[in-house]
């Protein structure tokens, strides 16, 4: 079958395929890539930085030379990605992608960009290096009470909604305001551009946790002797970055990055990355718990790929 549309004047649906860390999402999505002409679109805040490959467990280059991704290796490990911009590019793909009579089949763990792109992302600005200058130099003249006054008065909504001891989401209310003109609570109301058509959501997941705790310390164990902590070394001797970046905050590579700076031994930092990573897992399986519209797949099951076949040839 070399298109969707040569056997359905509908456009091509889009497959989500989703779960924790280390489940079998990517050798789950080559199969599929082999059975239907699909084009993957990684969802995976990790994988869209350059030189971070061992340590994202991205595909190596002879994958990537059979089952092509898009939206990885778009961005430099000194730059930040937020789900809104992933978003816009994942909708571009999928747009391009369909207009082939291909099927999108998006791949990943990052659970806020499936949410993002499945229900709309309001228009919020990005930060202002400016403005949240001035907002810090008011707190200290006058104190985050005064400031969370000053929010009351042009959106009471959010006002309520913030503690006035939260400096983080009283700075981000009254950014958006003095950015925009609009209040938090106007803007988070409108919901931008998300997927249309047929949407079809599949998250593969263990029936044992423990059967996961596994997978991820032999995984990060073959990390390791795969060169994780030399290329780790790199990012390290680069001097524009640090561990406060998005990029370095993932999951080991923090890690791997104090114990370069010599804060804890080799063993240490082992037991800390598979612990951060059990951690990551631990989180993905509580969004996609009250997740809607989910077909849950048993990692351990053979018929994965005839299920998801299965459910797009009903459609």
């Amino acid at each position: 079958m070399s298109s969707f549309t040569s056997h359905s004047a509908k456009q091509p649906p889009v497959i989500c395929l989703m779960g924790p860390t280390a489940s079998g999402k990517t050798a789950l999505a080559f199969e599929l890539a082999d059975a239907l002409p699909c084009d993957i679109i990684s969802v995976d805040s990790a994988l869209v930085y350059r030189d971070m490959n061992i340590g994202t467990a991205k595909p190596t280059a002879q994958e990537l030379a059979k089952y092509p991704h898009r939206l990885i290796d778009i961005r430099d490990a000194g730059e930040s990605y937020s789900a809104a911009e992933f978003c816009q590019d994942a909708l571009a793909e999928i747009a391009e992608i369909r207009a082939q009579g291909r099927i999108p089949l998006l791949v990943g763990g990052t659970m806020m960009y499936f949410k993002s792109l499945i229900d709309g992302i309001s228009p919020l600005p990005q930060a202002d290096e400016a403005v949240r200058q001035h907002i810090e130099t008011q707190a200290n003249q006058h104190g985050w009470v005064w400031l969370h006054q000053e929010l009351a008065k042009v959106d009471p909504q959010s006002a309520e909604r913030i503690h006035p001891n939260d400096p983080q989401r009283i700075t981000r209310a009254l950014e958006v305001y003095r950015i925009t003109g609009k209040t938090l609570s106007q803007l988070t109301a409108i919901k931008g551009d998300k997927l249309a058509g047929d949407v079809l959501q599949f998250a593969i997941a263990p029936k044992e946790r423990a059967d996961l705790h596994d997978r991820i310390a032999l995984r990060y164990e073959q990390m390791i002797a795969q060169g994780f902590e030399q290329e780790v070394a790199k990012l390290v001797e680069r001097k524009d970055l640090h561990q406060d970046l998005p990029s370095i905050r993932c999951v080991g590579y923090r890690q791997m990055w104090q114990y370069l700076q010599g804060e804890f031994d080799h063993k240490e930092m082992i037991y800390r990355g598979i612990c951060a990573t059990r951690q990551l897992a631990k989180r993905q399986l509580t969004w996609l718990r009250n997740w809607p519209n989910l077909q849950w797949l048993d990692m351990e099951d053979k018929n994965n790929l005839q299920q998801i076949l299965s459910a797009v040839s009903k459609l």
